[in-house]
């Protein structure tokens, strides 16, 4: 079957691959020259999202083994007001085996799979270290003033180092919006690039909130900006948008990724977020992934997908492949 590497080699223990093996994205300098040089033609954008669903097709064996891969690149999220100790376990638990081992087992699956991460709130970082306590998961903490970032910079700055001493391995910071709408460019490479500082070793995954940014050269010259300053993913969402993750916004992204590798040499990562449910919709970000930057992008080393009822469908359609009928979602763990 064609169900072989799914991801990266494991560790020798088994345990979960390093989550991150390239080099490091360190950042350069302000370029505002390459910033304002960034052109968007909408038109051409548009058409080529609307082809994702209907010029590609994976079936079968290869469809099971794309979901299974999707699976390990996902941060597997819970950020609601609501959020509690058991919440965050029940999560953790999912993450450490999100697949039933009968299922695994039926698809001559070997080894463990797990998710990408388990993202949180910093109030709740504690908790998700206690229950993913003997795997290698790794913990993301968004911060910044999370979903809107109306935050002075230094507590955003507190809030990140206080996440990171904790344990967390990711940080996921938001950007202030008002320094794109403004055209004060330097006003974001700086904040971002202090956020950098801030994490340390812990990976930055900074959150343009596409939504908000008005145009799409706009969301262009942010993610430019963005890796400039050192980011180590760039993100669309916080999922708190009215508009999230969309193709369109997702590949303007992508080919700023891919001109800022070829100026640079540096990988940067990319995680849509906000929106993504069904395993149709993330199939169709993997066949963008593979075209727009190739196969290492398809790893959760350079790509992530903020999700958590996306694992219950892809799990639904892991089922029909192995008994060819569909499963009711209460069948699911997290259904």
């Amino acid at each position: 079957m064609a169900l072989a590497e799914i991801r990266p080699k494991s560790k020798k223990n088994g345990a979960h691959p390093t989550p991150h093996t390239h080099e490091r994205n360190p950042g350069i300098p302000l370029d505002l020259g390459w910033v304002r040089a960034t052109r968007v033609n909408l038109s051409a954008v548009e058409r080529r999202a609307a082809t994702m669903g209907t010029r590609r097709s994976v079936k079968k064996d290869w469809q099971a083994a794309w979901l299974l891969r999707a699976i390990t690149c996902i941060d597997l999220t819970t950020l609601s007001g609501d959020d509690t100790p058991g919440n965050v376990q029940r999560l953790c638990a999912k993450a450490r085996q999100p697949v039933r081992q009968d299922m695994l087992d039926s698809l001559g699956i070997a080894e463990p799979v797990t998710v990408g991460a388990v993202c949180v709130y910093h109030n709740r970082v504690a908790d998700a270290l206690r229950f993913l306590e003997g795997t290698n998961i790794p913990v993301a903490a968004v911060s910044t003033g999370f979903p809107a970032g109306q935050t002075p910079l230094t507590i955003k700055l507190q809030e990140i180092r206080e996440s990171v001493a904790i344990g967390a391995r990711e940080i996921d910071i938001v950007i202030s919006r008002d320094h794109v709408l403004t055209g004060n460019w330097g006003a974001l490479y700086d904040e971002i690039r202090q956020c950098r500082e801030a994490c340390g070793d812990a990976h930055m995954k900074t959150i343009l909130a596409t939504g908000d940014l008005a145009t799409v050269r706009n969301i262009g010259m942010a993610s430019v900006v963005a890796m400039m300053a050192g980011s180590d993913f760039i993100k669309t969402s916080t999922g708190k948008e009215p508009t999230n993750a969309t193709l369109e916004v997702g590949l303007v992204m992508l080919r700023a990724i891919r001109e800022y590798q070829l100026q640079t040499g540096y990988k940067v990562g990319f995680k849509p977020a906000g929106g993504i449910r069904t395993a149709k919709q993330i199939m169709n970000w993997q066949i963008m992934m593979k075209e727009e930057l190739g196969d290492e992008w398809l790893f959760p080393d350079l790509f992530r997908v903020g999700a958590s009822a996306l694992l219950t469908d892809i799990e639904r359609q892991l089922w029909h492949f192995i008994s060819g009928r569909y499963a009711s979602d209460r069948y699911m763990p997290m259904g």
